[in-house]
């Protein structure tokens, strides 16, 4: 999601000085943007979890663990599919364990800053592509931040954004469709932080699955389990640019159920229902649409 430096900060979203024109983004904000299973009744195992990973700590299946996450028909979303991550910068064992899942291709949606100040190491073979997907003036929109429920605001609106951007939408179109059509082995989509324009990725996917909302948020949530020792340290980084005034800058670091909402109901209001948003609202054809679901849950 948004992330801490600049664009880190809201690209992870900060820096320090945010009264001066243009400022630096805080490290700790840089951070953040830096701001198949088997089918219900088979006899044979579910696929082994995704591991997790020391170095790139969100990185986790979309289908969730165990079985895969239920849908509303009885089946369970596929595992080893898809995944999603923080920046991937893996240490030696983390790399090791990334090319034993033979993955095939990762999509990077950080913004050219995000990607120069921590660039993807990826195990060999594996293809790269880059939809950045975040708009807007980052140092503007954090010199409004005097209090927490401005940072909440802000990453409401981001979640908005998602669905009716011009930008974020022609961006997700092209990612949507991507994942629909590559072929071979796992696929990975990630951010700085893997918490909202990944989060956001993973909540539709889940939805076009036919997993229920609770499950969905419950999942999205999960971020602050899975990075929790990554907060700490941006929180830390936080008290040290900002001081006593860093309690403002936290709902940038974590993910809180109304950022998602945000967008949820921006798509219910917009378009009425998920398929909806996918053709109407990203130009997305049947037949794409048709592909991912066979992806998720075929």
């Amino acid at each position: 999601m948004l992330m801490v430096a600049s664009t880190a900060l809201l690209t992870g979203v900060g820096g320090a000085g945010l009264a001066q024109a243009e400022p630096a983004v805080p490290p700790a904000l840089a951070s953040l943007f830096d701001t198949g299973s088997a089918a219900l009744g088979s006899s044979e195992a579910p696929a082994p979890d995704a591991p997790r990973l020391a170095s790139i700590d969100n990185f986790r299946d979309v289908a969730g663990t165990g079985a895969g996450y239920a849908t509303a028909d009885g089946a369970h979303v596929n595992k080893g599919v898809f995944y999603r991550a923080n920046a991937i910068v893996p240490n030696e064992a983390d790399m090791a364990t990334l090319t034993a899942l033979d993955l095939s291709t990762v999509y990077d949606l950080r913004t050219d800053d995000e990607v120069a100040s921590k660039k993807d190491m990826l195990p060999a073979d594996v293809t790269y592509k880059r939809i950045p997907i975040l708009s807007g003036n980052i140092n503007e929109m954090l010199g409004k931040i005097n209090a927490p429920d401005d940072a909440r605001k802000m990453m409401q609106d981001m979640n908005v954004a998602f669905v009716s951007g011009a930008v974020e939408k022609a961006k997700f179109a092209e990612l949507f469709t991507d994942l629909a059509n590559t072929d071979g082995g796992g696929q990975v989509f990630h951010c700085t932080a893997g918490k909202d324009r990944t989060g956001w990725t993973s909540a539709v996917l889940l939805t076009l699955a036919g997993v229920d909302q609770k499950t969905i948020m419950d999942d999205y949530l999960l971020t602050n389990e899975y990075a929790k020792d990554s907060i700490a340290k941006n929180t830390a980084g936080l008290k040290a640019s900002f001081g006593d005034k860093y309690v403002n800058f936290i709902p940038l670091v974590t993910v809180e159920e109304s950022f998602l909402q945000a967008g949820l109901d921006e798509m219910t209001a917009t378009y009425g229902t998920m398929d909806k948003y996918l053709t109407d609202g990203l130009g997305l054809s049947a037949d794409t649409i048709a592909k991912l679901k066979a992806k998720l849950v075929g």
